[in-house]
């Protein structure tokens, strides 16, 4: 970061991340993902980390969606009545 912009982010008040505190975040990042987890290599750059990170962020959102969808098409074949619907109603709630 320039030293411009440090200075402009000190005189406004904003607390700066520092580059360890970075380091820290994209390590603890690299050991959430499944996909850079399953790698040999230990080193692995911060860009890579992010761009992985985004991409299991968008493969979760589209599970979350392909649930909801089945869900949704289980509770519509289900009998309101069931005794299978109380029960998904109930862990739903």
């Amino acid at each position: 970061m320039s030293s411009r912009r440090s200075r402009s982010r000190q005189s406004t008040g904003t607390s700066r991340i520092t580059d360890d505190q970075i380091a820290d975040l994209v390590s603890k990042l690299q050991q959430l993902i499944p996909e850079i987890q399953s790698r040999r290599s230990d080193k692995v750059s911060a860009s890579k980390v992010l761009q992985e990170t985004c991409n299991y962020i968008r493969n979760l959102h589209r599970e979350v969606d392909d649930l909801s969808d089945r869900l949704s098409e289980l509770l519509e074949s289900t009998d309101t009545d069931s005794a299978q619907a109380a029960i998904i109603r109930s862990l739903l709630m």
